[in-house]
């Protein structure tokens, strides 16, 4: 392993700390290093796996497709994409979806689709209109992402940076709406729930709040459900927990199912046909793959009812872990199987001295904004996984 890890360091750029061990293979809910040791994975690609390590439906719809037709761009029609289009479409009740890759790229979309409907339909004088954004939002690293965010390790020394964001307060209505009665608003982006800040959960009635203040002062509501979303928090969406319907929704990571970059942005015709020919685009974006792959993948969360599953292994893992020592760990918050475990960090131990050990104890986990754990692991995983996994965790806890 050390070897691997040299030649890592000499020539690649280190934009992570990796959990020091090395994979070469995974099935389900488990990874297994180079010498044979398995551990649970609970990092899960950060939501990219809810359907497991290896999922073989998903993984035969990738060989099939791209052994068939791997590649064309939408200069050219193929015959996936328009599957895919209707098939999310009406999993989600929209008009209209936009293929991408990366989550970031489908929040960058979302901007670009904002302002043009801000320009065409809302009436806001050209370069005018204006995107909110929470504290503690993520929604990537590109320049538009780290203008948006409020953490400096994301921001500082990039700059100058991009116009026409603002930044309120999260889990605030009355913050929201002193900012949407300006006119200039175009959008709301926001994380039902916030991943990478921790897995910070708003107070009951905030997303369904949000909806109304959006309706009210006509500002698109932009659902950033890249993390959240697709069974994550125990439905097929957070916004389901209110019954909320965004106007433009954030989909990807688990939409691949862990096998190739696969995102998508849904809105209604409204606001995508704003949108014209050679205004956006992307090489990748809807190629026939990715499609095919998308389709498997939403498929098996359905056939399998990984969201439900989700839900049930999401309270009994809580329950489990709610007696943890509070001298070490201040709370464990989450939904469904979004949860995070907070650390009450001291010279002898820290969130990352933690993860070492959970590591070592066979699960592997990472911290979030220093004294966070994030735990996610795939929605395939079964009650006597889940009740495992809560004892290795206990047994580290309690080893400090």
């Amino acid at each position: 392993m050390e070897y691997i890890f040299a030649r890592e360091a000499k020539f690649c750029i280190p934009l992570a700390r990796p959990i020091p061990v090395v994979l070469e293979k995974g099935k389900g809910v488990y990874v297994w290093d180079v010498e044979g040791k398995r551990y649970f994975d609970f990092i899960s690609g950060f939501g990219a796996l809810n359907q497991g390590h290896c999922h073989p439906k998903i993984v035969e719809a990738l060989i099939r497709q791209a052994s068939t037709l791997s590649m064309t761009t939408r200069a050219l029609y193929n015959t996936e994409v328009g599957d895919f289009a209707q098939y999310v479409t009406s999993m989600f009740c929209y008009d209209k979806v936009l293929p991408m890759n990366s989550g970031v790229e489908a929040g960058d979309t979302a901007c670009k689709l904002a302002r043009k409907w801000a320009y065409s339909v809302k009436g806001v004088l050209k370069h005018q209109a204006k995107i909110i954004f929470p504290v503690g939002n993520f929604w990537g690293r590109s320049l538009a992402a780290i203008s948006s965010s409020s953490d400096s390790k994301c921001y500082e020394d990039f700059g100058p940076f991009m116009p026409g964001f603002d930044i309120i307060p999260y889990n605030d209505l009355s913050a929201l709406e002193s900012a949407l009665q300006d006119p200039n608003v175009a959008a709301f982006m926001v994380e039902p729930i916030q991943g990478e800040a921790g897995v910070i959960v708003p107070d009951p009635g905030y997303l369904s709040g949000v909806r109304d203040l959006c309706t009210k002062y006509n500002v698109l509501l932009i659902a950033d459900e890249i993390q959240s979303g697709l069974g994550r928090t125990g439905k097929w969406l957070a916004v389901n927990h209110e019954n909320v319907k965004p106007d433009i929704l954030l989909l990807g990571k688990s939409l691949s199912g862990g096998v190739c970059p696969v995102s998508a942005v849904l809105c209604n015709s409204e606001i995508m046909s704003t949108l014209k020919p050679g205004e956006h685009g992307s090489t990748f974006g809807g190629f026939p793959v990715a499609c095919r792959v998308a389709i498997a993948s939403l498929k098996v969360l359905e056939e399998e009812r990984l969201p439900e599953n989700a839900h049930k292994m999401g309270n009994i893992f809580r329950r489990e872990l709610e007696n943890l020592p509070s001298s070490i760990v201040s709370e464990i918050r989450g939904k469904g199987l979004l949860n995070a475990m907070i650390i009450k960090e001291t010279k002898d131990f820290t969130a990352w001295t933690v993860c070492l050990r959970l590591c070592a104890n066979g699960l592997l986990a990472k911290p979030t904004h220093g004294n966070i754990i994030r735990l996610l692991p795939p929605l395939v995983i079964k009650e006597h996984e889940i009740r495992e996994a809560a004892e290795i965790i206990k047994k580290t806890i309690s080893s400090f």
